[in-house]
């Protein structure tokens, strides 16, 4: 399938409990932006052996082209069903549904490279139980070059938790643009420690020059949500400073949330990391649904 260029949300589906999940998370989110739904089953294909001088072998690649065909053809059966319910969840929602042949995160990736999201589930059915995330999740994360949001569970949890470094306003839009459009509560959380607890253990509170640290946040939080909150000034904003590890701090505040919103990078990602530790540790451990949102320039 080539790129879809026309303003759409992505979702990928292979059949999974999870993806079912994460599809129906991204029909409500494409019916809120009043904007269509794609979902794709990307299809693996065993390989067709090169053509042989052996007669003998020659049936070979015509019994491959019909395994081929009836993959795909349960495929969008399995599509039509999603498809449909997407649409009974949501009147007037446009739902183009496509079985296509191909490795799941470049089919993905390549599908939605113009989109406005991509939605995935944390793993698929071949997953086994223990691994938090799959191994699409896990490459679309580091390679996807756009918004993309990982469906864990739909929590229907309030409010949307955003994560304060001062490194990424695309974040901090979409967060604010999330809570506006389904009328949440925005919780803005500055964690300002990045030492490891061992590294924490032996120093006493009160050798913290926390009025120096509060003020600094207090800037920080002035400096990266004055310009949005007037954009959206229907949404209430709190703010939390915690002096605990970020993504420790993130998951902490998102356990009753509707979304969390996390930068591909924080300020202390280095340049040359495709993906930042706290976006990594939240995506494998956050309670709800994470969105994970590049800076322009990342």
């Amino acid at each position: 399938m080539s790129t879809v260029e026309r303003p759409v949300i992505v979702a990928g589906y292979d059949g999974s409990a999870a993806a079912h999940q994460a599809v129906m998370w991204a029909a409500g989110e494409a019916a809120s932006r009043r904007i269509g739904l794609v979902v794709i089953q990307a299809v693996g294909m065993p390989a067709l052996p090169e053509v042989s001088p052996t007669p003998a072998l020659w049936v070979a690649p015509q019994f491959n082209v019909d395994q081929q065909k009836a993959l795909l053809d349960h495929a969008a059966s399995e599509l039509e069903s999603i498809a449909d319910a997407c649409r009974k969840a949501h009147p007037g929602l446009a739902v183009t549904p496509h079985a296509v042949s191909g490795r799941g995160p470049e089919t993905l990736a390549e599908t939605a490279s113009e989109a406005e999201l991509l939605v995935i589930g944390p793993s698929g059915r071949t997953a086994l139980p223990r691994v938090l995330l799959g191994s699409t999740a896990s490459e679309l994360m580091y390679t996807y070059q756009r918004p993309i949001v990982i469906v864990r569970q739909d929590s229907p949890g309030k409010g949307v938790v955003v994560g304060i470094d001062g490194s990424n306003t695309s974040a901090v839009d979409f967060a604010f643009d999330f809570a506006d459009r389904h009328g949440h509560e925005l919780l803005a959380v500055h964690a300002w420690s990045d030492l490891p607890l061992d590294a924490l253990a032996p120093v006493r509170t009160w050798d913290y020059a926390w009025q120096d640290i509060h003020d600094k946040a207090e800037q920080m939080f002035v400096e990266s949500l004055a310009g949005h909150r007037k954009r959206h000034p229907d949404v209430d904003v709190r703010q939390v400073i915690s002096p605990d590890r970020p993504a420790h701090a993130l998951i902490e505040h998102a356990q009753d949330a509707a979304l969390l919103v996390v930068g591909s990078h924080g300020r202390g990602a280095l340049k040359r990391a495709l993906l930042g530790s706290v976006s990594h540790s939240v995506a494998n451990h956050a309670p709800c649904p994470v969105a994970i949102v590049r800076s322009p320039d990342a």
